[in-house]
This record gives structure tokens, sequence and C-alpha cells, in this order.
């Protein structure tokens, strides 16, 4: 036994292997932090050159968005509320897309599935798809009223559509010869809905879920337009009529956030449904 081994010394090579091992692990995050290094490098550029008198630096909006979490530095109406104004969107965005996911995914099945529920309901749901979710603000607001309500109906239509699509798609898609190979195996009638049709479908319902949940934080801004004391949506009206840029800028960062890091729940839970199916990968 040579003396570097006796000693329990790592030799050489080994580390070089786990250096090697721990940069491919964290490629991935280098990467995804490259572009939005450019773009704050190009913002503090491009404010510093004075090419924009009303947009703040990336520094002074990282000074109110610590003033926003926590307080004690301007110590104004939105000092330390950070935490009130994410929980009340959160319970809007969270409330409308579970609604609509509990509707959109038994309609889709439904009207992949049975043509005489296609006829019925499709050509309604096309027909009313098109409408963009702000064109109902009006109509919210004299349905539910000035407050929260409107808020959640506008998250649920918001949602409903991408998830009742996407559903619709799936079950469509599922191969013939999928049926046939069940039937042979003995799997016939109401079983091969959730043998058979469920699970293959599942890849373009979480397709879909991802795309209703991400429009639900898209629509939380026009919902909580509807007269809600608290919200990020609220936050950025107030910041819009009061023209403080930064209040603006801090809600955007926040609403991105909590999106980004919904939708990896989401693909977190389809990455484990999923595990079959080494294609969807999020």
């Amino acid at each position: 036994m040579s003396e570097a081994t006796a000693s329990g010394a790592v030799p050489a090579p080994a580390a070089g292997q786990g250096g090697a091992r721990l940069l491919a692990r964290l490629r991935p995050t280098l990467l995804a932090l490259i572009v939005p290094a450019l773009l704050l490098l190009f913002w503090h550029l491009a404010v510093k050159a004075g090419m924009t008198r009303l947009i703040p630096s990336p520094a002074e909006v990282a000074e109110y968005m610590v003033d926003f979490a926590v307080g004690g530095i301007w110590d104004d109406a939105f000092s330390a509320t950070l935490h009130l104004h994410l929980l009340a969107s959160m319970q809007r965005v969270y409330g409308g897309f579970a609604l609509a996911a509990l509707v959109a995914v038994p309609m889709g099945l439904l009207i992949g599935r049975i043509p005489l529920v296609a006829q019925l309901f499709d050509p309604f749901f096309q027909l009313m798809r098109p409408i963009p979710v702000t064109a109902w603000l009006p109509l919210s607001m004299i349905l539910f009223g000035l407050g929260p309500r409107s808020a959640f109906f506008l998250v649920f239509l918001g949602a409903f559509y991408p998830i009742l699509l996407n559903t619709v798609f799936g079950v469509r898609s599922v191969e013939p010869r999928l049926f046939e190979a069940a039937s042979m195996l003995g799997c016939r009638g109401n079983a091969q809905f959730f043998k058979v049709v469920l699970p293959a479908a599942l890849p373009s319902i979480f397709t879909g879920l991802r795309l209703g949940l991400g429009l639900a934080w898209f629509v939380i801004v026009v919902g909580e337009m509807t007269g809600v004391p608290q919200g990020l949506g609220a936050v950025i009206m107030d910041g819009r009529t009061l023209s403080r840029t930064e209040l603006v800028i801090c809600g955007m960062i926040v609403i991105g956030i909590a999106g980004f890091l919904s939708d990896r729940v989401v693909v977190l839970l389809m990455n484990r449904l999923l595990r079959w199916s080494p294609l969807h990968r999020g």
C-alpha cells in the first residue's frame, strides 16, 4: 500500500471527477442565470446612461424590494406588506385555478371521449374561448361586485380554456392500437377509460395545467383591478396611479417568482406521475 493510500488522501483523478460532476450538476443553473444577468446589466447601463428618467436602477428596485418585504427603509404604506399582498393573490390564483381544473379536466375528458357531449359543448366553448379575459372585467364587476369574487372569477376564466383544450387534445390523441391491446388483455368497456384513456392523456392534461396556472398568475393583475384592497395586482395598480415605477417593478418581480415556483411544483408532480414517459420531463 502506497503512502498516499495509507494516509487516506484522495487520488487526483477522483477529485477531478468530483469537480466535473459538480460542474455538470450546476451547469443548468449557471446557464439559466446568464439571460437575467445580461438583462440586469443592460438595465443598469441604460439607466446610468440616462436613456430613461422614469425607470429606477436595479439597485434602487432591490432597495425598495427589501423595504417591501421587511420594512425599515422607506416606512411608507407599502413597507413590510409583501406577505399580505402575496398571500391574498395566492388565495385567488390557486382558488380560481383549482376550480378551473376541477371543471375543465372532467369536461375535457367527456368532450374528447363522448361524441354527443362534444356536439353539445364544443361549439359553445370554441365560441367563448376567443373572448379576452379583460372583456369580462365590466361584466364580472356587475355580477360579483367590487372585490375578490370578481378577481376569482377572472382567474377561473383565464385558467379554464388551456386546461380544457389540452385535455380534449390528449383524449383524442390516444392511439387506437392501445384500445386493441387493452381488449386483447381483457380490459373492456368503462375500464378502458381508467386504464387506457386517462393515463395516455395525462401528459397533455399536465401541459394544460401548467399553461392554466401560468395564465392564472397573468390574469391576477387584471382581476385585482376590481377594487380589492390587497394583492400584487392591486400593488401594481397603486404604483401606476402614484407614478411609483419601483413599486410596479417589485410587484412584477414577485409575480414572476411566484409563478415560476408554482410551475416547478406542477412539473415535480408531473415527473413523478409520468415516470413511465421519459419524453415528458419539465
